[in-house]
């Protein structure tokens, strides 16, 4: 099995400026540089980005800039996308140890035995996992655009859905479509708490809950709109609503509360008493470390051609059926 690379040149000189966003506009410059950030992404990094969106947005961006430096403010299947559509470029990622615990749960091994076992099914992989999980994909989707994809395909093929169980879920109740699901999930859709929702609904009854389709069917079942992130920020700013309870990671309400200053966003609470609605992978990613790695060009991506060409044809695929 071919392995995506994370080339590490650890910086002696850790020092950084006074006025970071200044020496980060900077370095752009010099190094014709582009920043993506994810939605996810600390408030000043979404502030200093070139591009925020999600999965979708950051693909398309990805594949159409002209910069020589490409900087994703993000995870790392979201670095390898980018190394896989601009394999001339060079693509940083601020911290190696920013992952995915969704793509985690997808290991490429398994996965090859699994699809082994339904060898006349259409494999479409959501983009929240590895580029060898992609290698092994007929077609990519993101949670804007699955249910348009499983849609496309005629209705006697089979299809394997993975690595997010919650996604796949919600794509055959949307398209009425029987999918063979990998069981995959991702730890911070999974831990929203239906009875604080249920708490917070009582307690605000004004209010309408919004959802990311990761998350667990229960919470879902109380959502008044279900959303990729770029589609619940539209509705949110949209909406003659003013107040909503937001049910995935924390950090797309900065953007939500820039486009609707005059709203109410409730971050949905976890089951417990803690920070686990925020992504621990995403916040890995500081504005220092940000300004380190385009100092150092060091975390970089590097990818093997015959994955990297391999992984490329089925998001080809996917961005060909998104228009």
């Amino acid at each position: 099995m071919f392995n995506t690379t994370f080339l590490e040149r650890r910086p002696t000189d850790t020092a950084v400026p006074d006025n970071l966003f200044a020496a980060i506009e900077d370095l752009k410059q010099k190094l014709n540089a582009v920043i993506l950030a994810h939605y996810y992404q600390n408030p000043d990094i979404q502030d200093i980005a070139d591009c925020i969106g999600d999965s979708l947005e950051l693909s398309r961006k990805a594949a159409t800039t002209d910069a020589d430096v490409i900087v994703f403010a993000g995870v790392h299947f979201m670095a390898e996308t980018a190394k896989i559509l601009n394999p001339e470029k060079q693509v940083l990622l601020p911290d190696i140890n920013a992952g995915c615990s969704l793509a985690d749960s997808c290991p490429p091994d398994a996965f090859a035995e699994f699809k082994a076992a339904y060898p006349d099914h259409l494999v479409i992989s959501y983009i929240n996992c590895s580029a060898a999980i992609k290698a092994m994909s007929d077609i990519i989707c993101t949670s804007s655009n699955a249910v348009k994809i499983v849609n496309q395909i005629p209705p006697e093929q089979k299809i394997i859905f993975g690595p997010d169980r919650n996604l796949g879920r919600y794509v055959m109740a949307q398209t009425g479509r029987e999918m063979v699901l990998w069981p995959g999930s991702c730890i911070v859709h999974e831990t929203f708490s239906e009875k604080k929702i249920v708490e917070l609904k009582i307690a605000h009854p004004d209010a309408e809950v919004i959802a990311h389709p990761e998350c667990e069917p229960p919470v879902l079942r109380h959502a008044n709109y279900i959303g990729s992130t770029s589609a619940l920020l539209r509705y949110a700013s949209q909406s003659p609503q003013n107040k909503f309870i937001v049910a995935t990671e924390p950090g797309i309400i900065h953007q939500m509360q820039k486009q609707a200053a005059h709203k109410q966003f409730i971050p949905a609470p976890p089951m417990n008493d803690c920070a686990c609605n925020e992504c621990p992978f995403m916040r890995l990613n500081t504005l220092e470390k940000l300004y380190l790695c385009m100092r150092d060009r060091t975390p970089e991506v590097t990818i093997p051609e015959a994955m990297r060409s391999a992984s490329e044809r089925p998001i080809q695929r996917m961005l060909a059926m998104s228009i």
